[in-house]
């Protein structure tokens, strides 16, 4: 019988979570405070649920030092669903706000407006997007298909600029954002961290800094709660769980206040439906979402109390410290992987580029990608327990998922089989 001690996973996800949390997920999972009941057995709308809700919060807010005039909120949409959401709901926001100046201009001619309003949509409406990976470009690509390709700016394609394949983060001069003279687009979408591509933003795009900075949209997805973030420096930031966060099962969305009512308003979906513009389904609008503190539908109470558990763990573990603790531990475990790569870099290519290195996701080719040699390679990690290294299926290779479950340990076997490897080559 094999222990789940002896196994150490890279796996890009679902990710490992730590054992300690499992062990109590599966007591809890029979009886939650000696109730009589698992945690997957009560309601959503309990006191019980309730409170795992407002803790789960709490210890995102304490990490991330998340200010008061940002919400947090929980879906089932999972990541994929949120390239929808942003769409659907900053695009009402902005159609909104383009029908309230016009409005205040001409009155109360609702034919004047709608005139005015379709044609502003027609001329303005865009929605700017860097495409640095495989998750990006399917952003992209859904934006595209709830809006029409005329509104969306691909303001940056990466594999221009390599060869036609995802690796690096051109600089910032030769991005096309709109123009913000003109009013600038609804919003600007990235992807922090690209799993399948091992690309990371080394920091918050200095393009996107200053008073008139348009509404930031960010997927964390797989970096999410493994370094420091400004949040205010973001309309949006979501994330899928199942990598450092949780299980799979919810999408943990963090926005500004100032977007929800009544602060602001969305269009109205008539008005959405008169302009072509989609109308989003209730389970993904923000503000419904938050009106009823996440819980308009059934929430998977299960999945919050896990990825809240993960998070108590961080909060306890690293004090004063919060995520950058965290942080801390994950820079040293990529930098330990990546300097034995670079030590036998005739045997190991890098993919990425060095500047835009994911510490989340190792992303490298075994003998010049030789399949049967990549086969063999991955064999042998296997013997030794180390599990989850085959690349995505649609790139290939090598990729060590570097999330917060894997412990500096496993990262230093993986380390040891490498050095192994190469010597024996």
């Amino acid at each position: 019988m094999v222990n789940r001690s002896d196994i150490h996973y890279f796996g890009a996800g679902p990710a490992p979570l730590p054992t300690a949390v499992l062990e109590n997920a599966a007591q809890v999972l029979l009886n939650y405070r000696d109730k009589g009941l698992g945690l997957c057995e009560i309601s959503h709308r309990s006191p019980e649920a309730n409170e795992i809700l407002t803790n789960t919060k709490q210890a995102l807010i304490t990490l991330l030092d998340i200010p008061d005039d940002y919400d947090v909120l929980f879906l089932q949409s999972g990541g994929t669903g949120e390239f929808s959401a942003t769409v659907y709901n900053l695009v009402s926001i902005w159609v909104e706000k383009q029908r309230a100046k016009i409005a205040a201009e001409v009155g109360d001619d609702e034919a004047e407006v709608l005139k005015r309003l379709r044609s502003v949509v027609d001329d303005e409406l865009r929605l700017d997007y860097l495409v640095t990976g495989s998750w990006s470009l399917k952003a992209s690509q859904e934006a595209t298909r709830l809006v029409g390709a005329k509104h969306v700016n691909v303001a940056l394609d990466a594999r221009k600029s390599n060869d036609g394949k995802f690796g690096r983060i051109p600089a910032e001069d030769e991005w096309t954002l709109t123009p913000r003279a003109r009013g600038g687009p609804a919003f600007v979408y990235f992807c922090d961290n690209e799993t399948v591509d091992g690309v990371e933003f080394p920091a918050f795009p200095k393009s996107l800094e200053g008073d008139d900075a348009p509404l930031v949209c960010a997927d964390m997805s797989s970096n999410f709660i493994s370094r420091k973030v400004d949040v205010r420096k973001y309309a949006v930031i979501f994330g899928g769980a199942q990598k450092n966060i949780g299980s799979t099962g919810i999408a943990i969305v963090i926005m500004r206040k100032s977007l929800l009512p009544p602060t602001s308003k969305s269009a109205s979906p008539d008005l959405l439906r008169a302009l072509n513009l989609p109308v989003g389904p209730i389970v993904l609008d923000y503000p419904t979402i938050s009106k009823n503190n996440s819980l308009y539908n059934t929430l998977p109470i299960f999945d919050v109390w896990v990825a809240g558990q993960v998070m108590d763990r961080l909060v306890n573990n690293y004090g004063a410290k919060k995520i950058g603790g965290q942080e801390e531990v994950s820079n040293e475990k990529a930098r330990l992987i990546y300097e034995t790569l670079d030590k036998y870099s005739d045997l190991y290519r890098v993919v990425p580029d060095k500047t835009a290195r994911s510490r989340m996701n190792i992303c490298f080719r075994v003998h010049g990608g030789d399949a049967e040699r990549e086969k063999a390679f991955l064999a042998g990690a296997e013997k030794k327990g180390l599990l989850g290294l085959k690349g995505h299926r649609s790139v290939g290779g090598i990729r060590a998922s570097n999330y917060n479950a894997v412990s500096l340990e496993g990262a230093k076997l993986l380390v040891s089989y490498l050095e192994e490897y190469a010597k024996a080559a």
